[in-house]
C-alpha cells in the first residue's frame, strides 16, 4: 500500500467538521489552479444531489500526472478558497495528513470514520474516461455512490468509456439524481448542464508562455 509523508499545516489539511445524516459530496483534484470550470461543477452538484455540503479535497499531488508545475498545497488551498466562497463548501487539503496518494484510501478512510454520513463522489467526464486507470477503480465504486458531470471534450467518450461500460448495470436515471447520496453503492448518476471550456493544464500552458515584462 503507497501512503506519502504526512504533511500537517494548521488550517489547511484539518478535515471540514460534519453531522451524523448529512448528504456531503467530495469533490477530488489537484486544482492547480482553480478555476471557474470547477466552480460551476460544485455549484451543479450541490443543487442538482441535493447536497447538505460539498468538500473540495485538494490532494498532494495526482500519481497519474506530472508534479513538476504544481503549486504548493496552502496555495492551492486558499486559492480554491477565494473562488469557490460558498457556505456549503468546504476547502481542505486533509489527505495530506493522512499521506493519501490515492481516491480509494481517502473515500476508505471517511465512508469507515464516519458511516452515518452519505457521502458521494463527484468528478468530471474526463475523469470517468481514464476512470478505469485508477488505482482499486471497482473498489472506489463499491464503496460510495458518484456522480459524474459533463466536460468539453468528454460528452461522446465518457458515456462508453470501459469504467461506464463495467458500471452500466448501476447508472440511474438523470432525474433521480437527488436521491443519489441516499442509494447504496454501487450507484452512479451522468449530469448534463452547463460547460466551461477551461482547463488547469490549458491555463499553465498559457502561463508558460507569458513573457516577464
Amino acid at each position: 500500500m503507497t501512503y506519502r509523508q504526512p504533511l500537517r499545516i494548521p488550517g489547511i489539511t484539518e478535515l471540514p467538521t460534519s453531522g451524523a445524516g448529512m448528504r456531503i459530496g467530495l469533490f477530488g483534484g489537484s486544482f492547480n489552479p482553480i478555476h471557474q470550470g470547477h466552480r460551476l461543477v460544485v455549484e451543479e452538484t450541490l443543487r442538482r444531489l441535493y447536497l447538505d455540503a460539498l468538500w473540495v479535497l485538494v490532494t498532494p499531488g495526482n500519481p497519474l500526472k506530472n508534479h513538476d508545475d504544481l503549486a504548493p498545497l496552502a496555495d492551492r488551498v486558499t486559492a480554491a478558497r477565494d473562488l469557490l466562497n460558498h457556505p456549503k463548501v468546504r476547502v481542505t487539503g486533509f489527505e495530506a495528513a493522512h499521506g493519501f496518494t490515492y481516491s480509494w484510501q481517502t473515500i476508505a478512510y471517511l465512508t469507515q470514520a464516519m458511516p452515518d454520513r452519505n457521502f458521494v463522489w463527484i468528478m468530471g467526464a474526463d475523469n470517468l474516461v481514464h476512470f478505469s486507470r485508477w488505482e482499486r477503480w471497482r473498489d472506489i465504486a463499491a464503496m460510495v455512490p458518484m456522480a459524474v458531470y459533463v466536460r468539453p471534450g468528454s460528452g461522446r467518450r465518457a458515456p462508453v468509456s470501459m469504467a461506464a461500460s463495467a458500471l452500466a448495470q448501476w447508472r440511474i436515471d438523470e432525474d433521480d439524481a437527488t436521491r443519489l447520496a441516499t442509494l447504496e453503492a454501487p450507484a452512479w448518476v451522468y449530469l448534463h448542464g452547463r460547460q466551461s471550456p477551461l482547463s488547469s493544464s490549458a491555463i499553465r500552458a498559457r502561463r508558460q508562455h507569458v513573457k516577464p515584462k
